[in-house]
C-alpha cells in the first residue's frame, strides 16, 4: 500500500504547519487570499505592526515555500505559493 505518510512527508508537513502556526503569519495568508500581491509595507500597514516584524515572519513563510516574493522595480511582491493555503485557513474559521 503506497501511502503519503512516509518520513519526508511527515517532515516537510510538520515544517509547513509549524510556519502557519502564529497569529501574525495566519493574518498575512489571510490578507493574500484570492490571487492579493501585497508589499511589505501593505501588509506591515494593513496590520499595524512594525516592518521588521512583517519581513520576518514574510520571510519564514517564504522559507517554507507557502508565499512566493517577486521582485517588480524596488517593490518585491508577496503571494499565497497555491491556494490551498487560503483553504486551510478558511477551514480553521469553520472548525473553531
Amino acid at each position: 500500500m503506497n501511502s503519503r505518510l512516509d518520513l519526508e512527508f511527515l517532515e516537510t508537513s510538520t515544517e509547513v504547519l509549524r510556519a502557519l502556526a502564529h497569529p501574525i503569519r495566519l493574518a498575512i495568508i489571510d490578507m493574500l487570499k484570492g490571487g492579493q500581491k501585497l508589499t511589505v509595507t501593505e501588509i506591515h500597514e494593513g496590520l499595524g505592526i512594525e516592518q521588521a516584524v512583517a519581513s520576518h515572519h514574510l520571510r519564514i513563510l517564504k522559507d517554507k515555500d507557502v508565499v512566493t516574493a517577486k521582485r517588480k522595480g524596488k517593490n518585491t511582491f508577496y503571494a499565497i505559493r497555491h491556494p490551498g493555503f487560503n483553504d486551510m485557513v478558511a477551514s480553521l474559521e469553520i472548525l473553531i
